[in-house]
């Protein structure tokens, strides 16, 4: 069994791992966000990509869910003494490894999907039936618009992880700018991996900056379009709350709803020019079913709490086998 996922963020990490518990001997092909890509201190920084790879490799934080377990910050440290910004998104002294050869990779030539492969033989190496890709080789940036504190009147756009992290996701955001997006290409890999796919899932990562970019870059809409696989779904919104992160501060900028089923619309059912077959809901959303169904989709109702992957797999095989059957 080829199963491919599209996620982004801790979210998507942990649902990663899941899927892998839940079918442990299937090849599973994780295609990564990496519109939140960002340089700083002369550093190349995929978070998701990073946060994905960590994750699967057993060497994520279990606490934060982000960065490496056991991390130390005497670089950070050192910086602040240096008086040297910004100092609001922390690197720590491991994850500035990674960092430090993904720019050297990609100052030489390599593309970052190469780059990706490499990093994954430390991570990864253990199982060769899973495999990590990038969205796109090419360099794409989401920006969101804010009201400018500095300039009444005005509009700003800063980089999305100034937004989330510096900004704390409190400006409200007035729009999402993904820069670079026309002139990009999926990666080496991913159209062939939905093309092969038996199952292709979409995890309940934030809709708007992890998962709208994958399907926004062109040409990857029109591919799970046309795959035989089924696409699956998952909410990552329950009960009218995002999970994790602040999903709910950035889907009013694209005009959706902070609501499971509305998510699941805003994706939209293959037969109707969308990309999803069915679209898995926390218990709590169960009086939405009605909604989703009429749009084409169908609706599978289970607890999507991600306790651990053993209870992720659990809701990930149900979904599966409800969305199949």
């Amino acid at each position: 069994m080829q199963i491919v996922i599209l996620a982004g963020g801790v979210g998507g990490s942990k649902f990663a791992l899941g899927v892998r518990h839940a079918y442990p001997t299937a090849a599973l092909t994780v295609i990564a966000n990496t519109a939140d890509d960002i340089t700083l201190h002369g550093l190349r920084i995929c978070p998701d990509l990073d946060t994905i790879m960590y994750t699967l490799g057993g060497a994520a934080d279990p606490v934060r869910g982000w960065g490496r377990k056991g991390e130390s910050w005497r670089v950070m440290e050192e910086l602040r003494t240096y008086g040297v910004e910004p100092t609001w998104f922390a690197l720590g002294d491991r994850d500035i490894a990674t960092h430090l050869v993904r720019t050297e990779m990609l100052t030489a030539g390599y593309p970052l999907s190469e780059v990706t492969a490499a990093l994954c033989t430390r991570w990864l190496a253990g199982d060769e039936r899973l495999s990590l890709l990038p969205m796109t080789d090419d360099r794409v940036e989401t920006h969101v618009t804010v009201a400018d504190p500095e300039a009444p009147g005005q509009l700003r756009a800063v980089h999305f992880q100034e937004y989330w992290v510096r900004l704390h996701a409190r400006p409200d955001a007035l729009g999402i700018t993904l820069v670079g997006l026309k002139t990009a290409a999926p990666a080496p890999g991913v159209l062939e991996a939905i093309e092969r796919a038996d199952m292709i899932l979409v995890a309940p990562s934030n809709p708007v900056v992890s998962i709208g970019p994958i399907l926004a870059v062109p040409g990857l809409r029109e591919a799970l379009q046309q795959a035989p696989a089924t696409v699956v779904g998952f909410a990552g919104i329950l009960g009218g709350s995002p999970v994790l992160g602040m999903a709910d501060r950035l889907l009013p900028a694209i005009g959706v709803e902070v609501d499971a089923a509305a998510v699941g619309l805003h994706y939209g059912a293959r037969t109707r020019g969308g990309v999803l077959n069915a679209w898995a809901m926390d218990v709590s959303d169960a009086a939405s079913t009605e909604r989703v169904q009429q749009g084409g989709i169908r609706a599978v109702v289970t607890d999507l709490i991600m306790r651990d992957p053993a209870s992720t797999a659990a809701f990930v095989a149900y979904a599966i086998k409800s969305a199949t059957s």
